[in-house]
């Protein structure tokens, strides 16, 4: 499908019946019933490792940005979080010189706790790679940025990435899957703050990785969703997928 259309239908509903809901029932429940065996039969035992509405949501943001996987989260900065979580201390990573959270993020939060970082214009390729250590094992790029609008080269960064064997994540947020696809030029990560356009209605606040492949490191970034709980609520779920049939348009 494209974009225009996916974004309307942005996840494959379960078989339809006739007491199919056009508009997505929201599940508020915090846990699910098991089968007699003892198994949950689809997969649903408590709210916070996943529900019927994330699921959903999870699936949708995936197709948008033709990724593997995503998982949401309750703000751009727990998704961020998350991602610097699932490194090491004593790991290296180079971000983008920006003015909003993760710069914050990185030095206020993950320097202290055992990260090193280079703040830096990654919209230089040469530079970039001087910036490369052997513990480097992120590049994070904001492009364009918000709210300087520079660009960085996506391919360039995530073959950059690739030869040195560490991780490129682009966060996504203000081009929005409609204008680029991060994944499809190479990256291996891309970050959104949903309740930007994706959301379009400014009520609610979120944030999403999307994967573009199951990954061992994508993998610690969902245990870390579950484990630490910062999670959308099914309703915050239910409204941004209202948002999202309309992104193409806005």
């Amino acid at each position: 499908m494209k974009l225009e259309t996916l974004s309307v239908h942005p996840y494959h509903r379960e078989p339809r019946t006739d007491a199919t809901p056009v508009v997505e029932t929201i599940s508020m429940s915090t846990i699910f019933e098991r089968h007699t065996s003892g198994e949950y039969p689809h997969g649903l035992s408590y709210s916070r490792p996943s529900n019927p509405n994330r699921n959903q949501l999870e699936l949708a943001l995936s197709n948008l940005e033709a990724g593997a996987q995503a998982a949401a989260f309750s703000s751009g900065s727990a998704a961020t979080t998350a991602v610097f979580q699932a490194l090491k201390p004593g790991d290296h990573v180079i971000c983008s010189k920006g003015f909003y959270g993760t710069r914050h993020l990185l030095e206020d939060v993950f320097e202290p706790w055992g990260l090193k970082v280079t703040l830096m214009d990654t919209t230089d390729l040469r530079a970039v790679e001087s910036a490369i250590r052997r513990e480097t094992r992120l590049i994070w790029a904001e492009t364009p940025t918000n709210p300087m609008m520079l660009v960085t080269d996506i391919k360039g960064i995530a073959d950059l990435a690739r030869k040195h064997n560490a991780i490129s994540i682009f966060d996504n947020t203000l081009a929005s899957p409609v204008l680029q696809r991060p994944l499809e030029l190479g990256a291996d990560l891309v970050m959104h703050s949903t309740t930007k356009y994706l959301g379009g209605h400014s009520d609610i606040l979120g944030g999403a990785i999307i994967a573009r492949e199951n990954s061992e490191f994508f993998a610690g970034i969902r245990h870390l969703q579950a484990a630490a709980g910062a999670v959308p609520s099914p309703f915050e779920c239910w409204l941004l997928l209202r948002g999202i049939r309309t992104l193409a348009l806005r």
